[in-house]
């Protein structure tokens, strides 16, 4: 409370009723209409997104990552191998012999386009230090290479006349320059002397550059913020976005930024902040000889799944040495964009939703209409939990009749066997009213039969990796195999246990240990009062183990890992209810 106020108060005491002290006090108490109301500044307001430009963003879904630079010269992974394959004397001495004599932007563009992306990100100066553009703040760049030409303005031009949007990967650490405090390799060596200060002016004067010589651009895609704290990397996005209020950028300049970017892994369902999962073509950023590349279905799957979860796909390509997307990369990304062609309005512009995706299928919506994708049918049909609008009329996108069924519980739907696509069956179903206010549904199919992943209370564990959160028990419940629970290395028993805050009955469980099959032996056990009593016990669990139960009704259960080979790491742990009534 103000002191003035208080004292104010206190003196009415003295005074007879009606004087001008009680008056003043009375007045004070009376409200201040909305309208009169003065709004307290917001501190941070470069913290916040423009937000018809995050929405043209999340609209486009997909684009065309790029990992380039005089690395490509050795063939291994650009930054990190600076100071492990490749000495840093000899890394940094590569762009005196880097003369992509075949690069060609309008080319480039057009691969971009002819796969459907909408915009494209070029790493303009990554953890190496060295500049693809025509900077002046630093001498090692792409102007004093032999090919004497700048890749970004020729990158950034051919975006415009083509009509892709453009935006910048520029790292936030450098293991070049003399100024930041960590090198190579990885960034694991400490410098006897830097000057985060005078690094931080360095990277405001280059990303200034980028933004006034190549923009506007779409986004700014900052990486590894070591040594850079919450405050510093606050300052970073005031910087840039007062040199463009309209620029988006993601989570890793050391602030938390406009969306998410999981990594190599198709982020969870996730609504209430948007995200973009980053993914090779093949598996290493910069170009490798004879790199194994993805194969269609699992490229497009990647990109439906993450429209599904309502995220967008940063596909990436690794151009050669002589400045060439690969003939194969180049014709696997025509083929997704064949297939946008057909079926691009259940991907660009939606949301995803409302069915929770699931590896067999996801959906995306957009209006009043719901676009389901079926990647793998178990049976006859495919049974979901039925939506709570009416479905005025379900059509199959990608050719031939469906059928459908509906009770005030459950829709099934079934598609003729020979009208099933190999890689992606679209159902599109057009909804009475908006499909846009529908509550996520979560769910998981056993024995074609749907199943709710069951909400709980509280998740405990006998040992977490390191005690960090990015790996403790519940990351096992988040209905994200992206995400995990680990233990500390050395650990060959463990257990983890789910509380669901009440009494429930199980008739199902999926286990996945997909990253790291360690486990030898376990069992499932539930509490019956204050005995644990077993229900299952196997022994190895694998990429994705589905169990069908006889019901059990209980408040807690746990998974007993018995003997595992190395530390146990479960990427999810999901005990089901059956929805249908």
């Amino acid at each position: 409370m103000d002191r003035c106020f208080i004292l104010l108060l206190g003196l009415t005491c003295l005074l007879p009723k009606g004087t001008f002290a009680e008056e003043t006090v009375i007045k004070a108490h009376k409200a201040v209409p909305v309208s009169k109301r003065v709004k307290k500044a917001d501190p941070k307001p470069w913290m916040k997104p423009d937000p018809k430009a995050l929405k043209r963003w999340e609209d486009m879904r997909f684009g065309m990552f790029i990992h380039w630079g005089p690395v490509s010269l050795t063939g291994h992974e650009i930054g990190w191998s600076r100071g492990a394959e490749t000495p840093i004397a000899e890394y940094d001495q590569l762009y005196k012999r880097f003369n992509p004599v075949k690069f060609d932007a309008d080319k480039w563009v057009s691969i971009a386009k002819a796969a459907g992306m909408k915009y494209i990100v070029l790493t303009t100066k990554h953890h190496d230090g060295f500049c693809m553009f025509n900077t002046k703040a630093t001498d090692y760049n792409i102007m004093n290479s032999p090919f004497g030409r700048d890749v970004t303005r020729e990158l950034s031009l051919a975006c415009k006349r083509q009509g892709i949007a453009f935006g910048t990967y520029y790292s936030v650490c450098d293991w070049h320059n003399p100024d930041f405090p960590l090198t190579s390799p990885g960034g694991s060596v400490k410098r006897e002397t830097s000057n985060i200060e005078a690094y931080t002016k360095y990277l405001e004067t280059e990303t200034k550059e980028l933004i006034r010589n190549y923009g506007p651009l779409v986004l700014m895609w900052f990486d590894v913020p070591q040594e850079v704290d919450q405050e510093r990397g606050e300052r970073i996005i005031r910087h840039v976005r007062s040199l463009q209020p309209s620029l988006i950028v993601n989570n890793r300049s050391g602030a938390g930024g406009d969306y998410d970017t999981p990594e190599q892994t198709i982020g969870m369902y996730q609504d209430n902040r948007p995200w973009e999962t980053c993914m090779t073509i093949c598996n290493q950023w910069s170009w490798k000889p004879d790199d194994t590349m993805k194969p269609l279905d699992q490229c497009l799957r990647t990109l439906i799944t993450c429209a599904g979860g309502d995220g967008n796909l940063l596909f990436n390509v690794g151009p050669t040495p002589d400045g060439i997307i690969e003939e194969r990369q180049a014709a696997r990304l025509q083929e997704m964009g064949e297939w946008l062609k057909h079926y691009g309005e259940s991907v660009y512009g939606t949301r995803g939703g409302p069915w929770m995706p699931t590896p067999d299928y996801v959906s995306t919506r957009k209006g009043d209409t719901v676009y389901l994708h079926i990647f793998k049918w178990s049976s006859d049909t495919l049974a979901l939990p039925a939506l709570p609008k009416e479905i005025t009329r379900a059509m199959l996108l990608t050719g031939g009749n469906v059928t459908i069924n509906r009770t005030s519980d459950e829709i099934t739907l079934y598609v003729p066997i020979a009208n099933r696509q190999p890689i992606d069956t679209v159902i599109k179903l057009t909804l009475k009213s908006s499909a846009m206010d529908i509550p996520v549904i979560h769910m998981e199919t056993v024995g074609g039969v749907v199943r709710q992943l069951t909400p709980y209370k509280f998740a405990t564990a006998s040992n977490t990796y390191q005690l960090l959160k990015d790996h403790a028990p519940d990351k096992a419940l988040d209905g994200n195999p992206g995400t995990r629970w680990a233990t500390d290395a050395g650990t060959h028993t463990a257990w983890l246990e789910v509380d669901y805050g009440k009494q429930r009955t199980f008739d199902a469980v999926v286990i996945m240990e997909k990253s790291y099959p360690r486990t030898r032996l376990f069992e499932l056990l539930w509490l019956d009062g204050e005995t644990w009593k077993p229900f299952y016990k196997g022994t190895t669990i694998g990429e994705r183990l589905v169990l069908k139960l006889d019901p059990i009704t209980t408040q807690k259960v746990r998974l007993n890992i018995l003997d595992a080979t190395e530390g146990p790491t479960i990427e999810e742990f999901q005990m089901l209810e059956i929805i249908k009534k």
